[in-house]
């Protein structure tokens, strides 16, 4: 079967990035809130790629990081709740789908999760790699190049990698 990718844009609501942004502030408030790789990380390198598997236990929320490309990923295992920009999903394994540039989610696990993301690098260094993938704010993200900042303000799509 073909999936048809053109319609992975990320909607750009404001209102829920921010939304998003204040609970990630409540959280690091929070007595004993967790900060970084948290959960057991499974790192592996092919030619011209970096596919990274995390595993988290039920009941956990996760607030990832703001991603720079898209990228497919997999839920290989369990069941999550999901917010990003364009509202919540229940989302139940086996699941896959893709992440576009600029989004940032909060996650609540309903049960333990293997969640793998592929990422398109030449790179292995881990520390490079995010430097490439992951945006420290949304400014970075809205100062990307002019295709990137087209697909976020949805005015063009998502069509892979080279």
């Amino acid at each position: 079967m073909v999936k048809d990718l053109s319609k992975a844009k990320q909607a750009h609501n404001p209102a829920i990035r921010d939304r998003i942004m204040e609970v990630e502030e409540r959280m690091k408030k929070l007595p004993g809130a967790m900060f970084g790789d948290c959960f057991p990380l499974k790192h592996t390198f092919v030619d011209g790629a970096y596919v990274r598997e995390i595993t988290v236990p039920k009941g956990m929320l996760v607030i990832t990081k703001i991603h720079k490309v898209c990228h497919p990923y997999f839920i290989l295992k369990g069941e999550v709740s999901v917010l990003t920009e364009e509202g919540v999903v229940r989302l139940k394994a086996p699941y896959s789908g893709i992440t576009p540039a600029g989004t940032k989610r909060i996650v609540y696990i309903h049960e333990d999760t293997v969640w793998t993301t592929v990422h398109v690098t030449k790179e292995t260094d881990l520390g490079k790699i995010e430097e490439e993938i992951i945006a420290k704010t949304f400014d970075e993200v809205d100062c990307l190049p002019e295709y990137v900042q087209g697909f976020l303000e949805g005015e063009k799509l998502c069509l892979g990698s080279m």
